[in-house]
């Protein structure tokens, strides 16, 4: 665990600059440099380029293959820009640092199904512009399982830390915990099964996990498609997202204060670590 940490912490130093792809060009393109780079030391990577007006954008693939044949993949994205003047070190530098580790791990000891990891551009957009939406329609095949790692992050034990919507059917407050110390899975229904056994996973690290079902693509309750993994609930995939939920925790949500220093690298550890036994599982 204390390598994996240091590694995530290199990524990090890396990464967590502003890279708006539009008004931080500069670092916009490093870290997508850096993330090909990255890649390469595991296998092939691919480039799957989306127009967004006269701009060209770059979504970054590497494929691992299965311990066994299988054919459908288990795709798992992390979006690598930014809002303007934010270094974005929660959002997303800590879901591309996991991305990473994921290729690492999973080349060296193969999952069960073959693994596709996308680094997505253009996240903090619309939907019709984001990377995502331009992959998921690019695609053609069925995929055992989308998870979008979305903010990983940030953990306090401070007390009613933890902040919910008002919209649900459900009183989530009622249900879940008001310390900010966990990491959440938000999932279709036809993911349930596969949030439950990234939990067990998860929490086999000590690192606290909870779990939601939405129904209805997420229409529901607006907020659980502010990421990667909604155009895969439109295209009617299993798929989920994992998130520290942003905005109803994480002060430095969007902000220029979303640094390194904010971040609890022991949290971000565990998630990962247990994202790593419980995908090659599945």
């Amino acid at each position: 665990m204390k390598q994996l940490k240091e590694r995530l912490r290199s990524h990090l130093q890396a990464i967590v600059r502003e890279r708006d792809a539009y008004l931080a060009t500069q670092g916009h393109f490093y870290v997508q440099q850096y993330i090909r780079q990255a890649f390469e030391q595991w296998g092939q990577v691919d480039r799957h380029e989306f127009q967004n007006g006269s701009r060209t954008h770059t979504n970054w693939i590497l494929n691992l293959p299965a311990a066994k044949p299988r054919t459908q993949p288990i795709l798992i994205g992390a979006h690598y820009d930014t809002v303007p003047g934010s270094p974005g070190a929660d959002d997303n530098a800590t879901g591309v640092a996991v991305l990473l580790e994921l290729a690492r791990a999973l080349s060296l000891e193969p999952a069960r199904y073959p693994v596709r990891l996308v680094a997505f551009d253009l996240e903090e957009t619309i939907y019709d512009r984001a990377g995502s939406t331009h992959y998921a329609n690019s695609l053609h095949e069925p995929l055992r399982l989308m998870i979008s790692l979305e903010m990983l992050g940030y953990a306090t034990a401070q007390p009613q830390s933890q902040t919910y919507p008002k919209t649900y059917p459900i009183r989530l407050d009622r249900l879940y915990p008001h310390q900010g110390n966990f990491i959440g899975l938000i999932g279709n229904l036809k993911s349930i099964l596969d949030m439950l056994h990234l939990q067990r996973s998860i929490r086999q690290t000590g690192t606290p996990c909870e779990w939601l079902p939405v129904p209805q693509k997420g229409r529901i309750l607006p907020m659980t498609r502010r990421s990667d993994h909604a155009p895969f609930w439109d295209r009617g995939d299993r798929a989920l997202m994992i998130t520290d939920t942003a905005d109803l925790r994480n002060p430095h949500y969007h902000r220029s204060s979303d640094r390194l220093e904010t971040l609890n690298l022991d949290f971000l550890t565990g998630v990962c670590q247990g994202l790593i036994q419980g995908i090659r599982q599945i």
